[in-house]
């Protein structure tokens, strides 16, 4: 067994798990925050709360994480001159931004049955107990439900938190150079900057261009089987 050469493979992927840990802080904050005002509307909102809420959730529990990444990204990137007008582009044509948006509505979608299923947990005595007390509003769920509903969520909640430090991995997929990320050299990708320098200005279905975290101009690719052919020298450009 190598020893040096896994010596040499752990510190290369140790430098990614800064980004690995920001983008999961990041987008844990986010989507608890989002989470938290999509279970209030489904308990509170009446039908119409319901069944937007509901929908939401479909559609982001219902769809893979990687779908939702590749649209937002590649999928928005083609509305390139909308986004200009509506002064979004800065915002979209960060992979890390990009990584970001999905990874905090995919959570939230999640987040938000846990804390629904916390704040219903919460009995009605407890609440009629507070509120002959005097308590009601927001004094009500700030200091009875809202301490209640976490306790009752928060074993589940620890298991999103875990499941949501792995899905960070699929950024790697949109350029985002975390821990699964560099596993590419950068170094071969550095090969296909003067090629397409010209084209990535352009919106195309393989190549965008990107301010990285480290602040260096490279290519992203649709998928890294796209890449490995033109490295392999199967496909010519």
């Amino acid at each position: 067994m190598d020893t040096g050469f896994l010596w040499d493979t752990f510190l290369t992927l140790l430098s990614g798990l800064p980004l690995t840990l920001e983008l999961a802080v990041t987008s844990i904050l986010a989507g608890s925050i989002l989470a938290l005002a999509i279970s209030l509307l489904a308990v509170t909102g009446g039908a119409v709360g319901r069944n937007m809420t509901s929908a939401y959730v479909f559609v982001f529990r219902g769809s893979p994480l990687l779908v939702q990444m590749f649209l937002i990204y590649y999928g928005l990137g083609q509305f390139r001159h909308e986004l200009q007008d509506l002064g979004l582009w800065g915002f979209f044509r960060e992979p890390y931004w990009c990584a970001v948006l999905a990874l905090t509505l995919n959570t939230a979608a999640y987040c938000s049955e846990i804390f629904r299923g916390g704040l219903q947990a919460v009995s009605v005595q407890e609440i009629e107990a507070a509120r002959a007390c005097g308590m009601s509003g927001v004094l009500l769920f700030r200091r009875i439900i809202l301490p209640i509903a976490i306790r009752h969520a928060l074993p589940a909640y620890g298991n999103e938190i875990i499941l949501m430090i792995k899905a960070t991995a699929l950024a790697s997929v949109i350029t985002i150079m975390e821990v699964t990320g560099w596993k590419i050299d950068r170094r071969q990708l550095s090969r296909f900057r003067d090629i397409h320098r010209r084209r990535c200005d352009l919106p195309c279905d393989h190549f965008r261009r990107h301010t990285n975290a480290h602040g260096g101009r490279f290519l992203a690719f649709a998928s890294y089987a796209h890449a490995a052919a033109i490295l392999n020298g199967s496909v010519h450009v």
